[in-house]
């Protein structure tokens, strides 16, 4: 899930309860520091000279961890896209301070006033960091994308490069981007398409002020510049997922097919949220047409990526394709080693196989899934108590009041259930209630300490 924004400052002290109760690091220890503050220094002298290659960041407006920078340009009908990912493996080694620090942590973590970084900031957010104030160290996939949207590995290789411009989602315009840039989003679109790809990316949640002494929760509109960067990266994983199952090597994401019952809860969220959910319709088919600008369609998406069975990591495996069903093919994470631990020993893998190398640490594949499971669980339960927060403050002033409710199914804890005109899934207990029925409900407490809310059926 993405984080839930929160310029209001309305979660503060819910944050600051959450952080104390996961016991969270509030730094890092002096021999990591200054571990680092080595490392920022390191000049590069292994890598080519990319300076002349006109690259571009594309992120959030705010954002100082930059992973990946871009240049495209086209090659007869393919378009060729160098895809510059920050070489942190040149500033950390195995077993130094940094790398023993970051097996700890396995990710960056995300709040709506923050995150715990992977690495410090000297690094994340400085000298390893994709910004436009100076040459950085990268590690440069140059993807080829077909007229069908199909992207394979042409080279990699390390090298220097120069960030021309730190562009914005929320500001960039067609004229600022690469030429190409809107072509390749889209063949790598119409690829997901014909595969059958399921993958949700609902949009971003934000706390406003709703003019009447409270709060609600909205959504942030995705933007097109978005969308398409995220078709960048999708391309660039899909190609390292490729090249290193090729070479029988590396480390996979992967994803089962939801589950009968979940498709089940989901077509009466989709019921809930006023959605036309034709019954024969595949659930993936039914996702491309949402539109995440409308508020229904972006409450279903969140409830897809809240419903889903979860991904996890895989090494390789001779006896089982790796598979990831929202991508709809094997898969890779490769593009954000500044945040995501695995990706660093993925990237050093893929240049290896590129140039006919043997894979440095390759033992790290089999300890890594057991280490990125952890941060990923605790990455979900923060997202979780964010939600559970931002609702619970949304509705503090509406107690006693009355909600329109449909069951998403029933377990022994009670019925599930999904808010009609609120993106909130609840519970209340409800003996005879089925999946499907229609309820009322009354909204008894919250309790913002604890991120709950209670219900009870109404009358």
């Amino acid at each position: 899930m993405k984080i839930i924004l929160d310029p209001t400052g309305a979660l503060d002290g819910g944050l600051a309860a959450l952080r104390a109760e996961l016991t969270l690091p509030e730094g890092f220890p002096d021999a990591v520091l200054a571990a680092a503050g080595d490392a920022a220094r390191r000049v590069p002298d292994a890598h080519a000279d990319w300076t002349a290659v006109p690259f571009v960041t594309l992120d959030p407006e705010g954002a100082t961890d930059l992973d990946q920078a871009f240049a495209i340009e086209a090659a007869g009908s393919d378009l060729l896209l160098h895809y510059a990912i920050a070489d942190v493996g040149w500033f950390v080694s195995p077993g130094d301070p940094l790398d023993t620090e970051a097996w700890k942590r396995g990710a960056t973590m995300y709040f709506p006033d923050g995150r715990i970084g992977l690495y410090p900031p000297v690094l994340s957010e400085g000298a390893a960091s994709l910004l436009p104030d100076g040459d950085r160290p990268a590690v440069i996939f140059t993807v080829r994308i077909g007229g069908d949207g199909n992207a394979a590995i042409d080279g990699v290789e390390r090298g220097l490069i120069r960030n021309r411009a730190k562009l914005a989602y929320e500001s960039a315009t067609e004229a600022d981007l690469p030429e190409g840039f809107s072509e390749l989003a889209r063949r790598v679109q119409a690829a997901e398409a014909a595969r059958g790809a399921a993958r949700v990316d609902p949009p971003e949640q934000e706390v406003t002020r709703d003019g009447a002494g409270g709060y609600a929760l909205a959504f942030r509109p995705r933007t097109k510049a978005e969308d398409d960067n995220a078709a960048l990266s999708l391309a660039a994983n899909l190609a390292v997922g490729k090249l290193l199952l090729e070479h029988r090597t590396g480390l996979f994401r992967v994803m089962a097919e939801p589950d009968p019952r979940a498709i089940r809860r989901l077509r009466h969220s989709a019921q809930a949220l006023g959605l036309n959910w034709p019954r024969r319709t595949p659930l993936d088919n039914f996702e491309r047409r949402l539109d995440p600008a409308k508020p229904a369609d972006a409450a279903f998406m969140l409830a897809v990526r809240r419903g889903s069975p979860g991904a996890s990591y895989a090494p390789f495996d001779a006896n089982e394709k790796p598979w990831h069903a929202a991508v709809a093919a094997t898969y890779a994470h490769a593009t954000a080693p500044l945040r995501r631990l695995a990706d660093r020993y993925v990237v050093e893998a893929a240049l290896a196989v590129a140039n006919g190398k043997p894979v440095p640490n390759a033992d790290a594949f089999e300890r890594l899934p057991k280490v990125m499971a952890r941060a990923d669980a605790l990455g979900g339960r923060i997202d979780r108590a964010v939600v559970d927060l931002a609702e619970a403050v949304m509705l503090q002033n509406q107690v006693g009041e009355t909600f329109t409710a449909i069951v998403t199914d029933t377990d022994e804890r009670g019925a599930r259930i999904q808010l009609t005109d609120l993106a909130v899934l609840a519970r209340v207990a409800a003996e005879r209630a089925t999946a499907g029925d229609t309820l009322q409900v009354r909204l008894d407490g919250v309790d913002i300490t604890r991120r709950a809310i209670a219900f009870s059926l109404a009358g």
